[in-house]
């Protein structure tokens, strides 16, 4: 089971994760919140990361601790 966070409006958002390459050529990890369950989905927020909502859209988004 994913990671499920319901912000302030009662939607559900789900923690994914997708390696994806600049345009350097450089690979990087990227975090994101989905309101469905798909491939890449983390069970849980990866260490050194906190889950925090944007006042104006309720979107959730990851920060650093």
């Amino acid at each position: 089971m994913a990671y499920a966070h319901t912000n302030s409006k009662g939607q559900t958002y789900f923690l994914h994760s997708k390696e994806v390459t600049l345009r350097g050529g450089r690979k990087q990890r990227i975090f994101f919140f989905a309101r469905e369950e798909r491939e890449g989905a983390l069970e849980e927020v990866p260490e050194g990361y906190m889950v925090v909502e944007n006042k104006k859209t309720g979107l959730p988004m990851l920060k650093r601790s």
